[in-house]
């Protein structure tokens, strides 16, 4: 790859990320993550507390990435057929005619709440999310390219919320928890809020063309092979590990190696090393597994254990 490709997308990533910081403040390891995604053509889930800046977060990004931006507030009322749309008989044809759902002129989808609405509603992003397309009474329709969902959800007050299945939560490349600000970060963030609109000065500096780009130059990433036996190690890790009831599927997999490619770009190089693998893992892997009951009882998170897999296991220069 040209270093001049490589200066290129640097550029590219800093600039966004400079929009985005002008909104989220304090927070340039998860906007980092977020762009990680983006590159790497995967859906977004953003877990936290209320009042954080999920929401903020996909709003800056739609708007800095100059996409097809659509919004939907998950609540209980919401159909599938808001998302994906529906067919309704013309009398004068006498035929079905198709009419399209939120999701079918969009390339950045925000599915706020997501946890708030039926698991009927849920089950209608599945296809989409996998195979970039919608199916409404047996018709298939393409959904546009780029096309990531970027979904929020938060566990506190659980009533009237609906879990997401572990197929979905496996259909997201990423899942990331933002966390409450420093007291400098949060004091710039009261005082930036006082007088104007900080989405107001949030300006496009891509499109969805360059992300386009972006991410069939991601696509060609070198990945060595002693890199995926490394990826392979640690997900056959997890499957036997007695923390650990249901461990990486091969979808997670690949979400790594894709993931990592990412990261190799965003650190500046065309090929991907264990430090990528390491860095990405358990934001893609954490919620694809399911832990023992045992390790539930004692407390024990998602991440401790993939960190625990990750210092056990043989990497291709040595043992961590």
């Amino acid at each position: 790859m040209e270093e001049k490709t490589l200066r290129a997308i640097n550029a590219a990533t800093e600039a966004i990320t400079e929009e985005m910081n002008k909104v989220i403040i304090g927070k340039n390891d998860v906007i980092r993550k977020v762009i990680m995604s983006v590159l790497a053509n995967g859906h977004i889930l953003l877990d936290d507390v209320p009042g954080v800046g999920k929401t903020s977060i996909a709003v800056a990004l739609g708007k800095t990435l100059g996409m097809k931006y659509n919004r939907i507030q998950f609540t209980p009322d919401v159909l599938p057929s808001d998302i994906v749309g529906f067919s309704i008989f013309n009398r004068d044809s006498e035929n079905l005619v198709y009419v399209p759902g939120i999701i079918n002129d969009t390339n950045l989808l925000l599915a706020d709440e997501i946890n708030r609405t039926s698991s009927r509603t849920q089950s209608a992003l599945l296809e989409a999310m996998e195979e970039k397309q919608v199916t409404v009474d047996g018709k298939s329709y393409q959904l546009p390219e780029p096309f990531i969902v970027i979904a929020t959800q938060n566990q506190v007050g659980a009533a009237g919320t609906q879990v997401l299945p572990h197929a979905q939560m496996d259909r997201f490349l990423t899942r990331l928890s933002i966390g409450y600000p420093d007291k400098m970060s949060e004091k710039s963030i009261i005082l930036g809020r006082q007088v104007e609109d900080p989405f107001a000065v949030v300006g496009q500096v891509a499109s969805k063309e360059v992300v386009k780009s972006m991410q069939e130059i991601v696509l060609k990433v070198t990945i060595k092979d002693e890199i995926v036996n490394y990826i392979t190690d640690l997900v056959d890790a997890s499957r036997n590990n007695n923390m650990i009831e249901l461990g990486i599927s091969p979808r997670g997999a690949i979400a790594v190696s894709h993931m990592a490619k990412a990261c190799a770009i965003m650190n500046g190089r065309d090929y991907v090393t264990e430090e990528d693998v390491r860095e990405v893992f358990c934001d893609v892997c954490a919620h694809r597994i399911l832990l023992t009951q045992k390790a539930r009882a004692q407390g024990i998170s998602a991440r401790d254990v993939l960190n625990q897999l990750m210092g056990g296991t043989k990497t291709p220069y040595g043992v961590e």
